[in-house]
């Protein structure tokens, strides 16, 4: 049976709007699941009025249940919030942070009623959000809040690359603080059980250091020697394929090549550039970008959530060159997770 899946339209002045038509007007995604969004029918309105060849007709229904999930409609719960007259499209605004949260809060809810089997999130911007009151470091955190997660993580995906994440949001310096045994542990622990759900029998974890060099014995730092290693030796006792820690300048190409199945990161950036570097090609010629395409998943939840790993990108909304393929890839993990629960 095909998976509802709940995609929220995030900050409706981003390119969420956009880059949800592009991806739901392709035939094949109603072949593998039922696609819903979460949103604001004006907004939905607002960009099919521009673009009329797409040929796309708005199902609003009140609970999943009610949509029809076949090519040439969008089914849409429609939080009526948006005034399009009130939102300044491309610039934050409390009144895009506002619905953006909204949207969030919506589908966490009818995925924790068990209404829809996976969610997937457009971006959102966290200055928008903030100042419409709601003050959350981003969508991690939203979840995690909402669904009483204490032990949870972010992972990014692109191809062969998989990287977990100690610490996300947070301050280079309190980031060190963050990677102690209790909690490089836990993310451990989190990353086979998420390579295992995406079918992976036997994960292969690679546990990157914090120092330049693994900290060289102590020479450039002991948080390998009194909290990392230990925490790779605990995980070992208890059957985890866990190798480190390994230097985080070449860790990451190897995962990429096929050696290990994931990298656990100790902070924000050393998960972030390579993932990043590998799934994002700009072209200076163009000035455009050719591809944007990992994928930002939340474990530890106990419901499911995927999400473009990119920004609203307020200086390409309404030019429609925004890429949907980070969207469809995000669709694409929920629907395998949503599969193997």
């Amino acid at each position: 049976m095909k998976k509802i899946i709940g995609i929220t339209m995030g900050d409706p002045a981003g390119i969420g709007p956009e880059i949800a038509i592009k991806a739901l007007n392709k035939a094949a995604l109603y072949d593998r699941c039922k696609p819903l969004l979460i949103g604001d029918k004006s907004v939905l309105n607002h960009y099919l009025e521009k673009h009329p060849d797409l040929n796309l007709t708005v199902n609003v229904v009140n609970k999943p249940s009610e949509g029809k999930y076949t090519f040439g409609t969008i089914d849409l719960v429609d939080l009526g919030i948006v005034d399009m007259q009130n939102l300044p499209i491309g610039e934050v605004s409390k009144v895009g942070g506002n619905a953006a949260f909204q949207y969030v809060k919506k589908v966490i809810e009818l995925a924790l009623a068990k209404e829809v089997d996976a969610t997937v999130t457009n971006p959102l911007n966290k200055e928008a959000m903030n100042a419409a009151g709601h003050h959350y470091a981003g969508h991690t955190e939203i979840y995690a809040d909402l669904t009483g997660t204490e032990k949870y993580t972010m992972m990014l995906a692109d191809g062969n690359l998989r990287v977990v994440h100690v610490s996300t949001h947070v301050s280079l310096r309190e980031a060190c603080d963050r990677a102690t045994k209790e909690r490089v542990l836990d993310v451990i622990r989190i990353a086979d059980q998420a390579c295992k759900n995406l079918g992976i029998k036997e994960p292969r974890i690679a546990v990157a250091g914090l120092n330049p060099h693994c900290g060289e014995n102590g020479l450039f730092g002991q948080e390998e020697i009194t909290e990392i290693n230990p925490a790779v030796e605990a995980a070992q006792a208890e059957g985890i394929n866990a190798y480190g820690s390994l230097p985080a300048d070449t860790v990451f190409s190897k995962a990429n090549g096929g050696m290990y199945d994931i990298v656990v990161a100790m902070y924000h950036d050393q998960g972030h550039i390579p993932l990043k570097t590998l799934g994002f090609v700009y072209d200076q010629k163009s000035g455009a970008w050719e591809a944007v395409k990992g994928v930002n998943i939340t474990l530890g939840l106990p419901i499911i959530r995927t999400s473009v790993d990119h920004g609203t990108a307020f200086d390409q909304v309404g030019k429609w060159t925004a890429s949907e393929f980070s969207l469809e890839n995000a669709i694409d993990y929920a629907i395998r997770l949503a599969e193997n629960v």
